[in-house]
């Protein structure tokens, strides 16, 4: 079989009848077809605008100035101005953002209504000033401060660096070891802790504490005031020191010098600290030095401690050395 372009270029002419393909309406495009129209009878007119039905958002309530605008009417009252909205400096005025962004002209115009010098919030400082003010003799008493100022001088225990007793700050100086205070303070806590709860001391009449202490059965009640008496009581009135070459022929001299307050506590606490760290461990842990030391102090009360005989020792060498006294002035 040829195919159709052989026989176009045959000699014989052909005659070629195109196909007649059938008409049908499915294959015209929706958009092409024309639309039926049909009568509309009386049952199909549309309804009334105000007989339709409405959507979820179409039925909402009027404004609030139509609401004033129509009670206005029927109470004969004069109503807000419906075609006039807020102006813009009033809106302006409750947000600040806005007054950033708007125009020069507006922003000018806020600030000369503006009063200069007033705030547009209340603050509670006319209402202190008021309450600082007597009606009675309109005098202003402590301007500037709310509460009252306090009476000086002040008292010892307000400062930051004095709030603790004298002897329980000495003491805990002494404690402290390698710059660590707080170590040093707890360990104050606990021997406080442990005089306060041991049982009321039985005293020794060989070695009496100092005058005017209270019983002994009422130490336990003030812990501060037990560690006081128990190191005043051994703490020693003087010290020697040793003059190198006085006495001749290279022997020194012992010269007896006297101690004031606090160099005669700190000489008693290091007596303390030094037989306490020779006594035999009881238990273990961070409380064990601390509960050495408060036995030590409740010993001491009870005269069974060696500090006496060490405080005993000093005095009879200064008195033995009272005839030195007047080497120094030997000198001059």
């Amino acid at each position: 079989m040829r195919s159709p372009c052989q026989i176009l270029y045959s000699g014989r002419s052909i005659g070629v009848r195109p196909k007649v393909t059938g008409f049908s309406a499915h294959r015209i495009p929706l958009c092409l077809r024309p639309q039926q129209k049909r009568n509309i009878t009386a049952d199909e007119r549309p309804l009334p605008e105000s007989e339709q039905p409405k959507g979820p958002n179409q039925d909402q309530l009027p404004h609030v100035s139509e609401e004033a605008a129509a009670t206005g009417k029927i109470t004969g009252e004069a109503g807000p101005e419906l075609e006039q909205g807020s102006p813009v400096q009033e809106v302006l005025k409750r947000d600040e953002k806005s007054q950033e962004k708007a125009p020069k002209v507006l922003q000018e115009e806020l600030r000369a209504s503006s009063p200069k010098g007033s705030r547009s919030y209340s603050t509670s400082a006319p209402r202190r000033a008021q309450a600082m003010i007597k009606p009675e003799s309109a005098e202003v008493q402590n301007q500037g401060h709310i509460f009252g100022l306090p009476e000086l001088p002040l008292p010892s225990t307000s400062h930051l660096k004095r709030r603790y007793d004298p002897i329980v700050h000495q003491v805990t100086n002494l404690l402290m070891q390698d710059g660590k205070l707080s170590k040093a303070q707890r360990d104050m806590a606990m021997i406080l802790e442990r005089l306060r709860t041991a049982a009321p001391p039985t005293p020794d009449p060989r070695h009496p504490l100092i005058p005017g202490a209270p019983p002994t059965n009422h130490l336990p009640l003030n812990p501060i005031l037990y560690l006081t008496f128990a190191i005043d009581s051994v703490a020693p009135l003087l010290r020697i020191r040793a003059q190198k070459g006085a006495a001749g022929g290279g022997v020194a001299l012992q010269i007896p010098i006297p101690l004031g307050l606090r160099q005669r506590r700190r000489a008693a606490v290091m007596w303390i600290l030094d037989v306490a760290t020779k006594r035999r461990t009881k238990g273990s842990g961070r409380t064990m030095f601390a509960h050495k030391i408060a036995d030590e102090l409740i010993a001491i009360v009870e005269g069974r401690s060696g500090v006496w005989d060490r405080r005993a020792g000093v005095h009879r060498l200064g008195v033995a050395a009272r005839a030195n006294l007047t080497f120094g002035n030997r000198r001059r």
